[in-house]
């Protein structure tokens, strides 16, 4: 026995009637395949369900599951008292689960409960579920802030664990689409939203689980998604598996999108190692770039390499001529001119280290590139040290900053032109120029006032703008 199947299905709490009130008919195409999806489960009759959930514990850095024998959980909050729920958790999956988990170098475990109520997220699947099948225990798991490689490796234990304990498990991938699909939508409307739902829809629809990986971060928190990485640890739970597959419905009335996919297990598919093969895509694209990066870029990736692995400083000079060979005239600015200097190192599309300096602090670009690429790979306070696993992963820019001018205006900066400082009193942010998902001026000066400790809309700020040369 194993995982069974799978589905995709959303949560809004309206869908319930008595919390919605008669507004759940607006959403009657989700309803009817809900109540199919119930039919299903109900046909399979699964010893164990299990449902991640964007509204349960999170954390950036672990995948909280659910501990405990039991959970209650009620409409309570969205003015149903009496639907409620009394869930047995099957507690030996999630203790097998941790272990499989900790044996690959995953954070999957019971620290750091905060809420033990069942939250709306998989309430509203139980709503469905338990009206035509009760017989099944739970396991409520929270996504994380790790990469989407990561959710689908712990799908791949949620699956291994179901296996060595031979039970028959079914995957509830909870999580709506984007929340952005309309102006009077709950978030507001962004032309991403509608980008987001019909690219998802494909993709889940044909389950080409690999191109999951290829939304863009930008992409996702434009849309104000909140269901993605539910979907890619279903998948990672469905690796190698052949799959009935079944599109039923998408709805987006309410301005946030509802999409609703079953998968049916019928067997093993080895080819469906979509992983495996999404990384041997990711490394050829990442080697080709590397072959193609300038002086800039390779001092501050052999800056990283080495301090990584034998936790010393690289020396300028030891590598001059080894970087001189990528160099079209840039060794002269590398050694003789000063300047600011950022590098930004990110990882499977995601933020990984950035430090910098606003202006020069050592005697030449290079020192300045040796010395904040070590900070970016070890002391940025927002993440982790990189190890020495991630270095093949690793994608490096630097930018190099000119002279700062104080403006008058807002209307003087252009946000892919022109980077940002802001001051006021002892309080200081910087932004650089054309950085992804940054499109206004507004978005601009708001992230640059909280780097700076300020709030968003902060008035009487002094404001410079600076040009920068990006390296890749």
């Amino acid at each position: 026995m194993a995982i069974i199947a799978g589905f995709m299905v959303p949560h809004p709490p309206m869908i319930v009637p008595d919390v919605g009130n008669g507004s759940e008919r607006r959403v009657e195409a989700t309803t009817k395949a809900y109540e199919k999806v119930a039919d299903m489960i109900a046909r399979l009759k699964p010893d164990t369900i299990v449902i991640s959930s964007p509204h349960t514990v999170m954390y950036a850095d672990y995948f909280h599951v659910s501990p405990g024998k039991e959970a209650f959980g009620s409409f309570e909050s969205f003015g149903a008292p009496n639907v409620s729920f009394d869930i047995s958790y099957d507690s030996e999956y999630v203790m097998s689960l941790a272990k499989n988990a900790a044996l690959n170098d995953l954070d999957v475990g019971i620290l750091g409960e905060r809420d033990k109520n069942l939250d709306h997220g998989t309430m509203v699947p139980l709503y469905f579920i338990t009206k035509k099948y009760t017989d099944f225990k739970l396991v409520r798991i929270g996504l994380s802030g790790f990469s989407m490689s990561t959710h689908y490796k712990v799908g791949m234990e949620i699956k291994r664990t179901a296996e060595e304990l031979n039970r028959r498990v079914v995957y509830i991938a909870s999580g709506d689409l984007s929340h952005k699909l309309k102006d009077y939508g709950p978030y507001g409307f962004d032309p991403q939203g509608p980008v987001y739902d019909e690219r998802i829809m494909d993709v889940m629809g044909r389950g080409a689980f690999d191109e999951l990986f290829d939304f863009d971060e930008n992409l996702l928190d434009k849309a104000c998604e909140c269901g993605h990485r539910s979907f890619v640890m279903m998948a990672g739970a469905l690796d190698r598996t052949a799959l009935e597959i079944e599109k039923l419905t998408h709805e987006d009335v309410t301005g946030v999108g509802y999409g609703i996919c079953t998968y049916v297990v019928n067997g093993e598919d080895t080819d469906r190692n979509l992983l495996d093969k999404w990384e041997d895509r990711e490394l050829k694209r990442i080697m080709e770039d590397r072959a193609k990066e300038d002086a800039f870029v390779r001092l501050a990736r052999k800056t990283v390499e080495t301090f990584v692995v034998t936790g010393e400083k690289l020396s300028w000079s030891e590598v001059k001529d080894e970087i001189s060979r990528y160099a079209d005239g840039e060794i002269g600015e590398l050694e003789n001119r000063r300047a600011g200097a950022f590098v930004s190192i990110h990882k499977e599309g995601r933020l990984r280290g950035c430090i910098g300096t606003t202006s020069s602090t050592t005697d030449s670009i290079a020192e300045e590139i040796i010395q904040n690429a070590i900070s970016a790979s070890a002391r940025d306070p927002r993440f982790s040290p990189i190890t020495m696993e991630e270095l093949i992963k690793l994608e490096i820019t630097v930018d190099i900053l000119g002279e700062s001018e104080r403006i008058e205006s807002e209307d003087q900066l252009d946000v892919k032109k022109y980077g940002v400082i802001v001051t006021k009193g002892m309080k200081r942010g910087l932004l650089l120029p054309n950085l992804d998902g940054v499109d206004t001026v507004e978005e601009q000066l708001s992230i640059a006032k909280r780097k700076a400790g300020l709030a968003a809309d902060e008035k009487g700020c002094m404001l410079e703008r600076f040009e920068v040369v990006r390296h890749y």
